[in-house]
């Protein structure tokens, strides 16, 4: 895998994943909040895109956005409807996938909303690079990337091998 970035730095990239808002039919609001968020929180947000929801060209797209950016957010496509397989995608071109984070979103989630139960959205690792999807409104994306933003630092410094221990009294 080649790498364009340092792999210490906080870079991201946000892939909306929605056939409506690559048709040109429905404008997108999720990536841009999730943008915006990232940033905020510290990111450099080095690429945006936005894909049908397609199997294989959200894979592709995340292996490209994984050689980029060391955190690749999708939102989108996260559901239990048919097309809804962001969560497949991601998982076939990832190592491993990082249960607690998805977890983590759904009992926060449910806290505002019972239908957050119905998200499938994960988080996985891929190299030095972590993938994590969200759902596609920009509110639900939104509060699901604040439920986890606090974990993401420790979580990209161990991918790129800051296994050291500090300690505690």
């Amino acid at each position: 895998m080649s790498w364009t970035a340092d792999a210490g730095a906080r870079t991201a990239a946000v892939l909306t994943v929605s056939d409506s808002v690559v048709a040109g039919s429905r404008q997108d609001g999720s990536g841009p909040a999730v943008a915006e968020a990232l940033e905020k929180a510290g990111y450099q947000v080095v690429r945006r895109e936005a894909v049908p929801d397609e199997r294989n060209h959200i894979e592709n797209a995340l292996v490209g956005l994984c050689e980029q950016a060391r955190l690749v957010v999708t939102t989108g496509g996260t559901g239990v409807a048919t097309r809804d397989v962001t969560p497949e995608a991601t998982l076939s071109i990832c190592d491993r996938e990082v249960q607690g984070i998805g977890e983590r979103m759904r009992a926060e989630g449910v806290k505002k909303t019972p239908l957050a139960a119905l998200s499938r959205a994960l988080c996985a690792t891929r190299g030095t690079s972590l993938v994590l999807n969200l759902p596609g409104s920009p509110q639900g994306a939104t509060e699901s990337l604040a439920a986890v933003i606090d974990l993401l630092p420790h979580a990209l410094d161990l991918l790129a091998g800051k296994t050291a221990h500090s300690e505690s009294k």
